[in-house]
């Protein structure tokens, strides 16, 4: 559609009915989250919340919160989008197929970022930090964060905006040691691109230039997150979603400003500097702690007439950002194989958190003159992942060989595990990286950033038949008989509360004693966990309580385990995914909050039939 601004998105989807306002006054503390988790959980449209207590800024929510509202927002330029990021994994397609990639030209030309003149809309007014919604999300929130940030940087080296950085990183605007309205602080995980720029600042001596967008055009939030091929510029990115250029200008102080976003905030981070930063309920269903992170100290906070606050709401998935993980995928297609030899296919699994698990499809031609087949391909494939931008955040990667099915589906989540456990050499299959980073926000592992993975690699012929119930002949130890099977294969086992790592270890010693002349063949996978029925209940529990709770070097165990020439193997996967002392806590709602949204729901009201 080419909108201008974030307004015009707003009204283009009011027009459509996708879009509901909140005419009521809302407290942004608790309040404003509980209604738009809601919302979404209803399916239901974006939210204007008109009438914020505390702030004069009204602010939307929602906006991206199915795949069919994202679509729409950009139902103009989605096609040439893809024909573009294709073309720049594969520029000879347009050289073999000239016709068909005739649009790309003019797409490739609205992605040149433009210089904006002395009307750009930003320019209207400055504010201060304060004045903006104090939006708190989670009741052990460490303050008001921006959750739906475009964070500026450039490289000092190569200053200019088609080598800078655009990324969605969190913001706490306010709370524990930070200055109201001076500082704030900067929350990034590993492998992004600002820490480069920050790495490169320090060496310098000079402080980090940024720049905070938040609203503007819908394409501006998405490129913020894409995964974009090397070389290709989230600004330009934006500018060929948007069918719009990305319009920018700089302040009298250097700052890039963003001309269409409806707030920018400008600010230096100074080396080596930093201050404790959350707790924040985060994505993969916990609140990632209070830790030491860059500090920015906030110089100016600019806003257009009639800004509108963008803010969303994250927590267990699925959530909005599952959908634009959705709109991400159906953008990108195979670009991500297309950068690794082999790979047909891969899938960070939403329910489970993103990167704590993921599922991949990859060739294996190694040796197609031997009848027996084994993983020796897919293992380069995997190293090959483990080693790539998110990706090598990943803690589980199940990986299997195409041949063995082309049709398999990597989204399914119980299909792609069953394909996986019936052919899973116990034996052979298990390869384990010890000592290595995982991702900032999950606890489960030894320290902040630090953990290990694991890789099950399968190929060949089905060696096991998975048991869909249980044979009359099984039983679990004492303490441990409240079990229930998850899905063929995988059996949820209830266990006392997890105290620590030797009363574990003696655990596990008592369930192997009890289970290692049992005949496993058709149950590859047992899970200790803390609730059985809820575990059991749905898959995505399931992959949300094993893949989150569970560091693989210090979690899983087997029944009749053992070391061949330093390679574990055993006859069943025994994985700790209990609660430990050291994890974050669960994200909870605030019950008296929850019932206090009610209100909205009457008849009359504004979200009445819609929550």
């Amino acid at each position: 559609m080419g909108y201008k601004s974030l307004a015009e998105a707003v009204n283009d989807l009011e027009r459509h009915g996708h879009l509901v306002r909140v005419k009521e006054e809302v407290d942004p503390y608790l309040e404003m989250a509980a209604i738009h988790l809601r919302v979404y959980e209803n399916q239901g449209p974006a939210i204007l919340f008109e009438n914020i207590k505390g702030s004069r800024f009204p602010a939307v929510s929602n906006l991206f919160g199915t795949l069919d509202r994202s679509k729409f927002l950009f139902r103009d330029t989605l096609e040439q989008i893809k024909t573009l990021v294709e073309l720049k994994g594969d520029p000879m397609k347009a050289l073999q197929n000239p016709l068909k990639y005739v649009s790309a030209g003019l797409t490739a030309f609205s992605a040149l970022p433009m210089r904006a003149g002395w009307n750009a809309p930003i320019k209207y007014g400055e504010c201060r930090v304060s004045d903006i919604p104090q939006i708190v999300n989670w009741p052990m929130d460490g303050g008001a964060f921006v959750t739906m940030p475009q964070v500026y940087t450039e490289d000092i080296h190569q200053p200019g905006i088609m080598n800078a950085n655009l990324g969605m990183y969190r913001i706490q605007l306010g709370g524990n040691d930070y200055r109201q309205d001076e500082e704030i602080g900067l929350h990034y995980q590993l492998h992004r691109g600002i820490g480069v720029h920050q790495t490169k600042a320090n060496a310098a001596g000079q402080p980090l230039k940024v720049s905070i967008f938040v609203g503007g055009p819908p394409a501006h939030p998405l490129a913020a997150v894409m995964p974009l091929p090397e070389g290709l510029s989230e600004m330009t990115f934006a500018g060929a979603l948007g069918n719009r250029r990305f319009r920018y200008f700089y302040d009298e102080e250097g700052f890039c400003i963003s001309a269409d976003a409806d707030f920018v905030i400008t600010g230096t981070v100074e080396p080596h500097e930093n201050k404790p930063e959350g707790p924040f309920g985060d994505h993969l269903g916990y609140y990632s702690l209070k830790h030491p992170f860059p500090l920015m100290k906030v110089r100016k906070v600019y806003h257009r007439k009639n800004p509108i606050w963008s803010f969303t709401v994250v927590g267990r998935p699925p959530q909005e950002d599952t959908s634009f993980g959705d709109l991400i995928h159906d953008i990108t297609g195979a670009a991500i194989p297309k950068e690794i030899p082999g790979l047909h296919a891969v899938n960070a699994v939403d329910a489970a958190g993103v990167h704590p698990l993921l599922f991949a499809i990859g060739s294996e031609r190694y040796t197609p003159y031997l009848k027996e087949r084994k993983p020796q391909e897919i293992l380069t494939i995997a190293n090959h992942i483990l080693g790539k931008n998110q990706l090598s955040l990943a803690k589980y990667l199940f990986i299997c060989a195409k041949e063995d099915r082309p049709d398999l589906d990597i989204h399914n989540i119980p299909a792609f595990l069953k394909h996986v456990l019936e052919r899973l050499d116990l034996s052979r299959d298990i390869h384990f990286h010890t000592k290595t980073t995982i991702d900032t926000l999950d606890y489960s592992g030894s320290d902040l950033n630090s953990g290990s993975k694991v890789v099950f690699a399968v190929a060949g012929d089905q060696k096991r038949n998975l048991w869909a119930e249980l044979p009359s002949h099984f039983s679990m130890p004492r303490g441990f008989e409240n079990y229930k099977l998850v899905m063929p294969g995988v059996l949820a086992v209830e266990a006392p509360k997890y105290q620590d790592e030797n009363a574990s270890r003696d655990q596990v010693e008592i369930i192997n004693e009890h289970l290692k002349t049992q005949n496993l063949g058709g149950l590859p996978i047992l899970v200790m966990c803390d609730d059985a029925g809820f575990t059991a209940e749905t898959i995505n529990n399931f992959v949300w309580i094993t893949f989150t709770r569970s560091n693989p070097s210090h979690d899983i165990h087997g029944v009749n385990a053992y070391f061949e020439h330093k390679h574990w193997a055993c006859s069943s996967l025994i994985i700790d995914a209990r609660i430990k002392p050291h994890h974050a806590p669960v994200l909870e709602k605030d019950p008296a909050v929850e019932k206090q949204i009610e209100r909205l729901a009457r008849p009359g009201a504004s979200l009445h039939g819609i929550i």
